[in-house]
């Protein structure tokens, strides 16, 4: 079973941003997004959005593909520990 993935933005923080010595400012700027639209995403208080996928592409910074796969394997198994609480039926297989 996969460990509890990285939360996208702390990736964009430490290999694109931190690694090339830019502010969360000079970051911003290039990507056309708010400082706090940015911010919010590295704190780990948002996640990848395809918009944001696209512009961190454009940028250089691997793909867009990349970034909504490790949004979605994050989220996933952000669900997946709450998964026993889900109150679900499971219903029978239906034979045509």
């Amino acid at each position: 079973m996969m460990h509890n993935p990285p939360h996208p933005g702390k990736i964009i923080r430490q290999e694109c941003i931190e690694a090339l010595g830019l502010t969360v400012t000079d970051a911003a700027k290039g990507l056309d997004v708010t400082r706090k639209t940015l911010s919010e995403l590295i704190n780990c208080r948002s996640g990848v959005s395809p918009e944001m996928a696209i512009r961190l592409e454009k940028a250089g910074w691997s793909t867009a593909d990349t970034w909504l796969k490790l949004q979605m394997q994050h989220d996933l198994w952000q669900a997946r520990q709450k998964a026993g609480k889900l109150k679900v039926k499971k219903f029978e297989e239906i034979h045509a």
